[in-house]
């Protein structure tokens, strides 16, 4: 019946002594069998990602699933938004807890100016961002006590480089953070990339900024207290907290470490990145040159204007 243009559905029809009718209802029912399935596909497939990313939300949802299974059980953006409607599988609200306080800056050791303010990274390992932000564990009878993640991220590539699980925010949890992430850079010599940090006290500590130091690592860090200058690592936290972690409940430290260290493998290999034009940050590695973004930044377009601007005054005065 799929070649209905060298023959007339009439036709076929009677030759199998089927009324024109029969065919497409048959059709019709056909149809719905193959909407159903597709259905039960989808709606699986999301439940099972929430799983590991619990947070993600639906359109993010969906481009994980078209490249896994796009090609085999396609389906729009709309319809499968409409599925996760259908069956109720909204994004839920986190709880909120009161926020410990986690940089400090009212110390003696030295600082050091921004130098990513004006600066757009264009390859891997040119610009990583430090941060340490707080992950609750419930210890019973509503006690809330917390341990701190300290994460390092490629701007470039949104990968998560070195991390560190930790029981309070000594230094010496972001110096193992950052011992790792200095395992994948391919030389000893790594003055073409810069860190770029707030200015507590973890990262402004000897023993940090001297393994940064000997590596010839540029130290960068915020000049104030405003969350823009660091707003990668961030972003991040974001990520890792209300989107890969939400709804996880931890008692321990274990649970915790256990929880992150696959959240934030899904976050490296599996999750899709609107800043990296949807590719996950593994993919990224291999790239060179700018990278799309699903989304404007009013930063880089000032960034880049000033650039234009710049040139153009050079052009005129030579």
């Amino acid at each position: 019946m799929r070649d209905q243009y060298e023959y007339q559905t009439k036709k076929v029809c009677k030759v199998l002594d089927k009324s024109p009718q029969a065919y497409y209802k048959y059709l019709k029912s056909d149809t719905s069998l193959r909407e159903s399935e597709l259905e039960f596909i989808v709606t699986s497939y999301i439940m099972e990602a929430r799983k590991s990313n619990p947070g993600i939300g639906g359109t993010s949802l969906w481009k994980q699933y078209c490249r896994e299974w796009g090609s085999s059980y396609p389906v729009g953006r709309d319809k499968f938004v409409s599925y996760i409607r259908k069956h109720k599988l909204y994004v839920r609200i986190p709880r909120r807890y009161k926020a410990p306080r986690t940089t400090d800056s009212s110390h003696d050791q030295p600082t050091y100016p921004n130098l990513v303010r004006e600066l757009i990274p264009d390859k891997p390992n040119q610009v990583w961002s430090s941060d340490i932000t707080y992950i609750p564990l419930e210890r019973g009878d509503n006690r809330v006590e917390f341990c701190f993640l300290s994460l390092i991220l490629d701007n470039y590539t949104k990968e998560i480089v070195g991390y560190s699980l930790g029981d309070s925010l000594a230094s010496k949890h972001p110096c193992e953070a950052l011992k790792q992430a200095l395992k994948r850079l391919p030389q000893k010599d790594a003055s073409d990339l810069i860190h770029h940090s707030d200015r507590g006290t973890q990262y402004a500590s000897v023993k940090y900024t001297d393994m940064l130091k000997e590596r010839k690592i540029q130290i960068s860090m915020t000049e104030s207290g405003d969350p823009k200058e660091n707003s990668q690592s961030e972003r991040v936290n974001s990520t890792i907290k209300n989107e890969l972690l939400m709804g996880k409940v931890f008692h321990n430290i274990d649970e915790a470490s256990s929880a992150i260290n696959k959240a934030i493998e899904t976050y490296n290999t599996t999750r899709p990145h609107m800043s990296i034009d949807y590719m996950t940050p593994q993919e990224a590695r291999e790239c060179t040159g700018p990278l799309k973004k699903q989304w404007r930044s009013y930063r880089e377009d000032a960034i880049q204007k000033a650039q234009k601007d710049n040139e153009s005054k050079e052009l005129v005065t030579n």
